[in-house]
């Protein structure tokens, strides 16, 4: 398997575990918070995703899905455009509220889509290529993706976990 086969299999196991997380559920649970620090379904698939979005448009020298496809006025968020979550305080999670699971999965499947666009062109010696170098050691693209990967999942574990506890209350 060459590296952009198994980088195609990794996001695509994010994928599967961010549609099972939210698909099928009604926008109570996609919204709930199941006490006032936690994060919803809803903020932690959006979350994910804008990571997602933020880190591969720039690391591919593309525009955002979220501002190209227009994903940030359909979500009406009271944020700034380029806000992906991180540091958001209680208020800021429970602003974002979604009427249905789909503009969630869409948003995300429009960014999972422009992530495989980028990573299937990849070998194995663009990997080493710096993409950040405000930190010691500077990020490179494995890093960062390794990174997205990790984010991606760790969060659509924690959504799987809300819907889960909500099912069974």
């Amino acid at each position: 398997m060459n590296i952009a086969g198994l980088l195609d299999d990794a996001f695509e196991r994010v994928r599967e575990a961010v549609h099972a997380a939210a698909e099928g559920l009604p926008p109570d649970d996609l919204n709930a918070r199941l006490d006032d620090g936690a994060n919803s379904i809803a903020w932690l698939i959006w979350h994910l995703t804008r990571v997602q979005d933020d880190h591969i448009a720039e690391a591919a020298g593309t525009e955002q899905v979220w501002l190209a496809q227009e994903w940030s006025a359909r979500f009406a968020l009271p944020f700034e455009d380029r806000a992906t979550g991180f540091g958001h305080s209680d208020g800021e999670v429970a602003a974002v509220r979604v009427p249905s699971a789909e503009p969630l999965l869409g948003y995300y499947d429009a960014v999972h889509e422009q992530t495989l666009a980028f990573i299937r062109g990849l070998n194995g010696h663009a990997l080493d290529r710096v993409v950040d170098d405000s930190w010691s050691p500077p990020v490179t693209l494995g890093v960062r993706l390794v990174s997205v990967l990790a984010e991606g999942l760790q969060h659509a574990g924690q959504a799987a976990f809300v819907r889960g506890s909500l099912q069974r209350s």
